[in-house]
């Protein structure tokens, strides 16, 4: 990222309360994207989103949707995100500069339990992605690296045994994307395939180290053909596929008997009568059926409360663009 990029990113900053953490992710990273209409996206992590967004009320007032400053103000909006949204506040066509902004603000024990557990996979989804970290209080960026190496052992789980690099980054994007009710109408259907190819180089940046890793544990074998792309070759065995579960978040170990790559079998008497090794087939139709009731029901309410928070103006700009994009790639 450029000199003058960053002075505009951190001068955005500068017009908000202080924040935790701040990270830019989407199309704006795209090394080739120049241009200047398209909308900057940041999360913001916070300590206390109610008072923070009381502190942003008198200083960006505009930036929010009118009805939620005349009915409730900060409660009103901290109290949608967490009971109808996924505990992120989105304040999107923000101007500064010539340029468009939208802002999703989260409490910061709620963004550290989505990259941990994947308890929405709403954000977490997103830090699976490159992003550009601009401050980082409580080092985040370090405890995303449990997000990612489950993100690469969920792609892993899922992909056949050969496969190519860009193949393996699309399917770590496309996690986030399963069961996303956008994806029907109102996003590109070459969105994964758009994101990965224009930011190849930091899918790199941010999974070689992982590669390395599973390829030092002969979990992965790395091939280059007569094109110099780099070609993975995975062992679809037992071992394999308990070394890989067992780097998923918790609750996808444990829910219905999971738990580090083995179910155990029980008796009668209602004790573990011994462990099953589980096959790499059953871990894969597991994880997406998962994945997909996750980001169904997060997307859902994400949706609802952004409806709800941006007004019915900007709801209708924002939805339009979005089926704008996904027609065009139909078509």
């Amino acid at each position: 990222m450029g000199a003058e990029m960053r002075a505009e990113h951190a001068s955005f900053l500068d017009t908000l309360p202080p924040v935790e953490f701040a990270c830019i992710y989407g199309s704006s990273l795209h090394p080739n994207n120049f241009d200047k209409k398209s909308m900057v996206d940041y999360i913001l992590g916070v300590a206390n989103p109610q008072q923070w967004h009381a502190e942003n009320l008198k200083l960006n007032r505009n930036h929010y949707a009118s009805w939620m400053v005349h009915l409730g103000g900060a409660r009103l909006i901290t109290g949608v995100a967490d009971h109808i949204g996924v505990r992120v506040h989105f304040n999107p066509f923000v101007s500064h500069r010539d340029r468009m902004f939208k802002y999703g603000v989260v409490r910061m024990n709620d963004l550290v339990q989505d990259i941990l557990v994947w308890e929405s996979f709403y954000l977490s989804g997103r830090l699976q992605k490159p992003v550009n970290v601009i401050v980082d209080n409580s080092e985040i960026e370090k405890l995303n690296f449990v997000n990612v190496k489950a993100a690469a052992s969920a792609a892993l789980l899922l992909l056949p045994s050969k496969f190519s690099e860009e193949e393996l980054y699309a399917k770590i994007c496309s996690l986030s994307y399963m069961g996303d009710l956008r994806m029907l109408f109102a996003e590109d259907r070459n969105k994964v395939k758009k994101i990965v190819q224009g930011q190849f180089k930091l899918f790199q940046k941010m999974y070689n180290p992982f590669i390395e890793e599973f390829a030092a544990q002969d979990l992965l074998r790395l091939s280059s053909s007569a094109d110099q792309k780099v070609n993975l070759i995975q062992d679809c065995g037992l071992s394999t596929t308990c070394s890989l579960v067992s780097s998923l978040p918790l609750p996808l170990r444990c829910h219905t008997g999971m738990k580090l790559g083995e179910k155990k079998a029980i008796d009668e008497s209602g004790r573990a009568a011994q462990k099953v090794a589980i096959k790499k087939e059953e871990a894969a139709n597991y994880i997406r059926k998962i994945l997909r009731r996750k980001v169904m029901v997060s997307s859902a309410r994400q949706a609802v409360a952004g409806l709800l928070t941006v007004g019915a103006v900007h709801g209708v700009k924002y939805v339009g663009s979005k089926m704008k994009k996904a027609w065009r790639s139909w078509w």
